[in-house]
C-alpha cells in the first residue's frame, strides 16, 4: 500500500511532519507558518538539568508541541498514540497505512540506518511520515533527507521504541477532521502572542532573554570555575545544542524570520517585515557566536573568541531579541 503523498525536505523535523501533513490534506502552510503557529521559537537554560552531565540548553518548545499547538490553533483534529508492546505498535502503523492515512512518527535518530553513520546519535525526539510500507519495508517521508526513504520493519521498530530521554514509546499521530477553512489570522497572533510572552514576559531567569543573560554570565566564568579543559567542553556543549540539534539558535531564527515575512501578509502589518529583518540579524549573531566558539574549541584563539569577548555576543543577542519581541507585542495590541 503506497499513499500518494508529496515529499517536501525542510530545515526541522517537526515543523516540516506538520507542514508536510497540512499539504497532504490540500492547505499550503509552509514550515516557516507551521513553525510559528506552532510557537517553535524559546529559549531556556537549565544548568541543574543535565545531558550527559552537561547542562540543559534549548532553543526551541518542547518537542511534539509545535505540531500539537499549530494543529490546534488551526482548528485541526489530531489522532495520537503510545504503546507498550512494539508489535501492537507495528501493527497500529500498517492499518494506518492501509487506510490511506499517511501516519507521523517520534523516533531515535540513533537506529534510523538512511542516516549517515556520522549524523546518527542517541537523540529521541525526532519526526517523520510513513506513507506506504512494501513488503518488510516503510516508505518515508523525512523531512530532513532531500527524498523519500524506505526503512526496514525491524529497524523502524527499534528507533520507535528507542530508550532512554525522551523515549518515543511508540508514539504515532495523524490529522483527523481538517476544517476547509483554516483560521491562519488568529493562529498567527495566538503563536506569535506566545512566544513573545515567553521570552520577554515570563518573570523566571531561566527563560527567554533572562535565560540569554543567565547563560552569558555563566560563559564568561566558566574558565575559572570549570578549568580550561572543562570550560571547553560546555562551550562545545552549547554550540552543538545550537546548532546540531534540531536547527538550533541562529536556524530556527531564520524560520522563524521567514515566518514574521508571511505573518505581515496574513495579518496586513508591513511593521512585521522590518521585524522580520531584525530577526535574520539575530539569527546571523547566533551563528557568528557558533563559529567564534567553534574556533575556540579548535585551539584556533583570538582576541574575538575569548570567554569574555563570546558571553557579550551572547547579551548581544540577549539585548536585540528582547526589543524585538516587545515590539512584536506593541504591534498586536495596538
Amino acid at each position: 500500500m503506497t499513499i500518494e503523498f508529496t515529499h517536501r525536505q525542510s530545515a526541522h523535523c517537526e515543523s516540516g511532519v506538520t507542514s508536510n501533513l497540512l499539504n497532504h490534506y490540500a492547505h499550503p502552510v509552509s514550515e516557516a507558518m507551521a513553525f510559528g503557529i506552532g510557537s517553535g521559537l524559546f529559549f531556556g537554560y537549565f544548568p541543574f538539568i543535565k545531558i550527559n552531565h552537561l547542562p540543559l540548553i534549548t532553543f526551541r518548545g518542547a518537542p511534539g508541541s509545535i505540531f500539537k499547538k499549530c494543529a490546534s490553533r488551526l482548528g485541526v483534529q489530531v489522532q495520537s498514540r503510545q504503546f507498550r508492546a512494539p508489535r501492537r505498535a507495528m501493527d497500529a502503523l500498517d492499518a494506518s497505512i492501509d487506510a490511506g492515512v499517511p501516519t507521523g512518527l517520534q523516533t531515535g535518530v540513533y537506529w534510523l540506518p538512511y542516516f549517515p553513520a556520522a549524523l546518527r546519535f542517541h537523540f529521541n525526539a525526532h519526526n517523520l511520515v510513513v506513507f506506504g510500507r512494501e513488503g518488510d519495508e516503510y516508505l518515508i517521508s523525512d523531512p530532513v533527507v532531500d527524498h523519500a526513504v524506505r526503512c526496514a520493519r525491524a529497524d523502524l521498530e527499534r528507533a520507535r521504541f528507542a530508550k532512554g530521554a525522551l523515549a518515543p514509546k511508540g508514539r504515532m499521530y495523524s490529522l483527523g477532521k481538517v476544517p476547509e477553512q483554516l483560521p491562519l489570522p488568529a493562529a498567527v497572533r495566538r503563536g506569535i502572542k506566545e512566544v513573545a510572552f515567553r521570552m520577554v514576559r515570563v518573570p523566571v531567569p531561566l527563560i527567554g532573554v533572562r535565560g540569554m543573560e543567565m547563560l552569558a554570565r555563566d560563559v564568561e566564568r566558566w574558565p575559572q570555575k570549570l578549568g580550561d579543559a572543562r570550560a571547553l567542553i560546555h562551550l562545545g556543549h552549547l554550540i552543538r545544542m545550537q546548532e546540531e540539534i534540531g536547527t538550533g539558535g541562529g536556524g530556527f531564527r531564520f524560520i522563524y524570520a521567514a515566518f514574521l515575512q508571511e505573518a505581515a501578509q496574513v495579518l496586513e502589518c508591513r511593521e512585521f517585515e522590518a521585524l522580520a529583518q531584525e530577526m535574520t540579524e539575530i539569527g546571523d549573531q547566533w551563528r557568528r557566536f557558533a563559529l567564534l566558539g567553534a574556533r575556540r574549541c579548535k585551539g584556533r584563539d583570538s582576541a574575538e573568541n575569548t570567554f569574555p569577548a563570546l558571553a557579550q555576543m551572547v547579551r548581544e543577542c540577549a539585548q536585540r531579541e528582547k526589543f524585538l519581541f516587545n515590539e512584536l507585542l506593541r504591534v498586536l495590541d495596538s
